[in-house]
């Protein structure tokens, strides 16, 4: 394994300075040669797809780069590869495609572990549609949405399960292989929100069960859009709402207007730079990313561990990340006699020092409110691929700092 963080941090430009970035589930930072390949895109003739014009061809390359891009990074086929504004507009998107097939009495399952963006959709869809919501939830003690939580959601009336791979907030990874089997013995699909998960873990669609899996780029170096995979022969059974000349095509019929050809640029090169993450992986591109991400793992491991240990040594706050199979990804809150406002506090007193880890809830708002935080959350740490060991020891120093200086 030849994981070189220094190498790594060179590449972006936004590491100038020597700030420490906690805010990777929020997104993280953009190496240099994903901006290249933006610029050179929009540097290049480019227009509508086609292959008469350069500019057509260029378009028409680039959208295929990106989507064999997409498809080795999420063990995808290139033909089954959405692409969106984000990740909420798609599965907005989606809940009202596959709405149109449920009537009433037809149940859909959410969980309170999820990021509110694969929630709402599928609350809305169903309201309109007369289905129920029936919610699995999970233990606030542990942080754990197990089986038996999905077991007591589901019936042969559910049509939809809708869970995510990785908590935003705490972490936890449900055991998506086996919810996908207890959903699929049901009848119903699975829609998976990989955003924070994917940012973390080699996926394999096929292996986690899932029939919908959405992410986004700029969570793990890539610019803003979303990607949703599906197998192209599901995708061909659905209709969504569409232009009339647009094409029918799967997966074209999904994609409302043209599309932004210099992100889908940038997203390829930053699955290139995931794929060499390990200086010594060799092999195609997908075996590439097996290795560079498994490096990936170690180095984030070796880095939560410090935290988890050095946060286990001060006094004042409550560690709210609590699951055995969890992201590198800790929530904290602090004692009652910080106030309120505690954690908001602490985070700009960190910011003060160019260490950055927000406050907040992130949208993982039943979450929170089922760890009781209210809508408030706490402090979250999230660890990215350029996370160093310096970054890590600076926001321990810190919030010993910020613990130092509690009322009396």
């Amino acid at each position: 394994m030849a994981y070189d963080i220094s190498a790594l941090r060179a590449l972006f430009p936004a590491l100038s300075g020597a700030p420490a970035h906690f805010d990777g589930p929020g997104g993280t930072q953009t190496p240099r040669p994903v901006i290249e390949a933006i610029t050179g895109a929009l540097a290049n003739p480019l227009s509508n797809r086609g292959q008469v014009t350069a500019g057509e061809r260029n378009a028409d390359g680039i959208v295929t780069r990106a989507r064999a891009a997409m498809a080795d990074l999420l063990g995808a086929q290139a033909s089954g590869i959405v692409f969106g504004r984000s990740a909420t507009q798609l599965t907005y998107d989606f809940s009202r495609t596959l709405a149109t097939t449920w009537s009433a009495g037809d149940e859909v399952v959410v969980t309170r572990l999820d990021h509110d963006a694969n929630i709402r959709p599928w609350i809305q869809a169903a309201e309109r549609a007369g289905a129920t919501v029936r919610w699995a939830d999970f233990d606030p003690a542990t942080g754990e949405l197990t089986l038996d939580h999905l077991r007591a959601a589901l019936s042969d009336r559910t049509r939809l399960v809708a869970v995510t791979a990785a908590s935003n907030l705490i972490g936890t990874r449900p055991a998506i292989t086996e919810i996908s089997r207890l959903a699929h013995e049901a009848g119903a699909l699975v829609y998976v929100d990989g955003v924070h998960y994917t940012a973390h873990a080699l996926v394999d669609i096929g292996a986690l069960g899932a029939d919908f899996f959405v992410c986004s780029p700029y969570k793990f170096l890539g610019p803003h859009h979303g990607v949703l995979a599906a197998r192209p022969e599901l995708l061909e059974t659905l209709r969504p709402d569409k232009l009339l000349p647009s094409s029918d095509a799967v997966p074209e019929r999904f994609e409302l207007g043209t599309l932004p050809y210099e992100l889908l640029a940038g997203t390829s090169t930053a699955v290139d730079v995931l794929a060499g993450l390990d200086a010594d992986a060799v092999g195609s591109r997908r075996e590439r990313l097996a290795t560079s991400l498994g490096a990936l793992h170690q180095h984030e491991e070796s880095l939560r561990t410090r935290i988890d240990q050095g946060l286990a040594a001060l006094d004042g706050i409550t560690v709210h990340s609590k699951a055995g199979d969890r992201t590198p990804t800790v929530l904290l809150t602090l004692d009652d006699v910080f106030g309120a406002q505690g954690t908001q506090d602490a985070s700009r007193f960190l910011a003060e020092r160019d260490v950055y880890a927000p406050s907040g809830s992130f949208y993982a708002v039943e979450a929170s409110r089922r760890l009781g935080l209210g809508d408030s959350g706490g402090l979250r740490i999230g660890l990215a691929p350029y996370t160093s060991t310096d970054d890590v020891e600076r926001l321990l120093a810190g919030l010993e700092l910020f613990l130092k200086r509690a009322p009396h």
